[in-house]
């Protein structure tokens, strides 16, 4: 009796030990691919939920949004540099943000395998980091919201000069580029293309025609939607998502105007960085993209329809090829002066 005793005793205690190795070697060490997964977004609360909801469901592991503006999210990844919390960063009103935070050092490479066969830049979109530290997850378009009950599909703009129409004065509304990174692509992209002087004599004008000006980049659209505005400066979703809830919104393309895409990067030294790259797969996948696609976000998967009447081969022709180097060395100071020439 002893001696089964003692082999029963030894079974247990082997049983154990090669279940804690496999515990060890499972999880690849430190962030264990098991582990919580933890997404920082500037993103509607409720799409982000969502596509966390979805994940989890899928694979079975949790996932910890914390919703927060771009810019304090970027401070937070930056005081947090010795320790970070987040695995993922999704979403900042295009790739900006993302282009600046390389140099900032706190993102890292990494390129689902879905998009490993992506140019950099295609007709005229750049579509990821060209050294992996950002992939695209789908495409904002800068354009025209305008309240179909006030101005007709046929009077309202289609170009950027035609904001300068008399006949708008005192009914348009854009966000401020002193506060707005929206509003900041809009002036970065009509310099590059016309130059400085040329640019900011546009602005002057389009100002003088604003009957409001507000920080935030969506409450020019919720302006229009409510009748304060006959037109707003914004992204594509804002005018679908309000014309969805049955408000009398609806959205023009500018004949040339910045298409970017919305990215999604990993967190240097992120605590899980294994589930990191999991959440960004699956971010391409045709799960997620079709919930980016209920949100009246434009996806980046050909296999998911977009639920809006603009596609990737419907704008490719509208989209300004941006220099992104000059966008970098100039995001700062442009700023700065749109708050002394315009304010």
């Amino acid at each position: 009796m002893k001696r089964i005793s003692l082999t029963l005793l030894s079974l247990v205690f082997l049983v154990g030990f090669l279940a804690a190795c496999a515990g060890e070697s499972s999880g690849d060490g430190e962030g264990a691919s098991g582990d919580p997964i933890t997404l920082y977004s500037p993103e509607t609360p409720d799409l982000t939920k969502e596509l966390a909801a979805k994940y989890e469901e899928l694979y079975g592991q949790k996932v910890n949004v914390q919703y927060a503006g771009t810019n304090v999210l970027v401070n937070q990844m930056m005081a947090e540099k010795g320790n970070p919390k987040a695995d993922v960063w999704y979403g900042g009103g295009g790739i900006l943000p993302f282009e600046s935070a390389v140099d900032k050092g706190i993102i890292t490479s990494y390129i689902p395998e879905s998009a490993e066969d992506w140019e950099v830049v295609e007709n005229g979109i750049k579509m990821k980091h060209q050294d992996g530290y950002y992939v695209g997850t789908e495409l904002f378009v800068l354009g025209f919201s305008y309240n179909t009950e006030l101005v007709s599909e046929e009077e309202a703009p289609k170009t950027w000069e035609d904001l300068l129409d008399p006949k708008w004065e005192g009914k348009i509304q854009f966000p401020n580029p002193a506060a707005s990174g929206t509003a900041t692509l809009m002036v970065l992209s009509y310099m590059m293309q016309h130059g400085e002087e040329e640019g900011w004599e546009f602005f002057q004008k389009l100002a003088s025609h604003a009957n409001s000006i507000p920080d935030s980049g969506s409450a020019p659209t919720k302006a229009v939607a409510m009748g304060e505005a006959h037109i707003a400066i914004g992204f594509d979703f804002m005018a679908y998502e309000h014309q969805t809830k049955g408000e009398t919104v609806d959205f023009i393309v500018p004949d040339k105007t910045p298409i970017l895409v919305n990215p999604a990067s990993l967190v240097e030294g992120g605590p899980n960085p294994e589930g990191g790259k999991k959440f960004m797969d699956f971010m391409l996948s045709e799960e997620a993209q079709q919930i980016l696609a209920n949100w009246q976000h434009i996806p980046i998967n050909p296999e998911v329809e977009s639920q809006t009447p603009l596609n990737i081969d419907s704008i490719k022709e509208n989209a300004v090829d941006l220099d992104i180097d000059w966008v970098n060395e100039n995001y700062d100071r442009i700023r700065n002066e749109w708050k002394s020439k315009i304010n």
